[in-house]
């Protein structure tokens, strides 16, 4: 199980540097095309939109696995032992029933707009661009389910799912 964890992690690490090396080479193609030419290439600044979407949910993803998320922990910092464990057991489960909300309506808008027939630019449907949004909120609820398990089993978890 660890070594499927470790994979897929790269594959999540893999897929966040390939979406900003991409970033970095449309945005200077754009720029390039607009000095050169004088107008830039038209799908590029949608594109880039979708782009900034997708790795600021899967730079959430990598922070809810490395416990670099933002926080306010000042209780925890203050509190015993005891009462840590059970403020990690109860901000970890409330974080996975939020996350899980909110993939669950994200799963409802992606539906939506394949329902409707959105385009998000170049006649590129929107929903398969957006389908980014339920699967990262799923994953961050699963991955915060996993740390209040283990916050409630005494253990911390350098990583979770």
């Amino acid at each position: 199980m660890k070594r499927l964890l470790t994979v897929l992690h790269r594959i999540e690490d893999g897929v966040l540097v390939a979406l900003l090396l991409a970033m970095i080479l449309l945005a200077g193609v754009d720029i390039l095309a607009r000095t050169l030419f004088g107008g830039g290439v038209v799908w590029v600044q949608p594109l880039l939109r979708v782009m900034v979407l997708w790795i600021g949910l899967l730079g959430a993803l990598l922070a809810t696995r490395t416990r670099e998320h933002i926080a306010i922990d000042l209780t925890s910092r203050l509190a015993g032992p005891a009462l840590k464990r059970v403020l990690a057991v109860i901000t970890s489960a409330f974080a996975a029933f939020v996350c899980g909300v909110i993939a669950i309506n994200a799963k409802e808008f992606v539906k939506l707009a394949y329902e409707f027939g959105d385009v998000a630019f170049a006649q590129v449907p929107a929903w398969p661009l957006q389908l980014i949004i339920p699967i990262s909120f799923a994953l961050m609820s699963l991955r915060f389910a996993v740390q209040a398990l283990a916050a409630a089993a005494g253990r911390q978890q350098e990583e979770a799912a």
